[in-house]
């Protein structure tokens, strides 16, 4: 892999409401033209999280285009070849998935889902921060790889660490 070309990147989540989409953003950004982001859902719940987009927009975060959409249009002829396919809830690395086209590397970044946060608007907004900080942490150590020096194996065996990288993985109740 040469990182001359852009490298486009899908977040799996099963709604594709809220840590997809905030993956998908906080990549558009942090991957500065390296890296085109996109996200779906097995099941998506067909709008964007108000909260997620309300922080993305807080922090000048790309949000237009965000939907919520089916990762069957991912696997259909003429969509875009993913190089990594990223899932970011535990139901969604579960599920079966579509046979991507080009045969993408894929790895596992679970992180809790903010939306099933009960509480005020302090509690959810604070769920939502502590999901985007572990995608954003996640993210730069995945930007940072030298992509185009790892043989396929190194670089899938590191996609997988970053996922299980110590103090990458959020808990509800983590946030104090």
């Amino acid at each position: 892999m040469s990182t001359d070309r852009v490298f486009n990147v899908l977040f799996l989540c099963t709604g594709n409401s809220a840590r997809s989409i905030l993956a998908e953003s906080a990549m558009n950004k942090l991957g500065q033209g390296r890296f085109h982001a996109f996200s779906a859902g097995s099941y998506p719940k067909g709008a964007v999280s108000p909260d997620a987009l309300a922080l993305l927009e807080r922090l000048d975060y790309p949000t237009e285009g965000l939907r919520s959409k089916s990762w069957e249009e991912f696997s259909q002829p003429g969509a875009p070849v993913m190089d990594f396919v990223f899932t970011v809830c535990d139901d969604a690395a579960g599920e079966v998935c579509p046979v991507w086209p080009g045969h993408p590397m894929t790895a596992h970044w679970g992180i809790e889902d903010p939306s099933h946060v009960q509480g005020g608007d302090i509690e959810r907004e604070r769920a939502f921060v502590m999901a985007l900080n572990y995608l954003e942490n996640r993210i730069r150590l995945f930007i940072s790889l030298p992509i185009d020096k790892l043989e396929a194996t190194a670089l899938t065996a590191k996609l997988r660490e970053i996922g299980h990288a110590e103090g990458s993985t959020a808990r509800r109740g983590d946030a104090a």
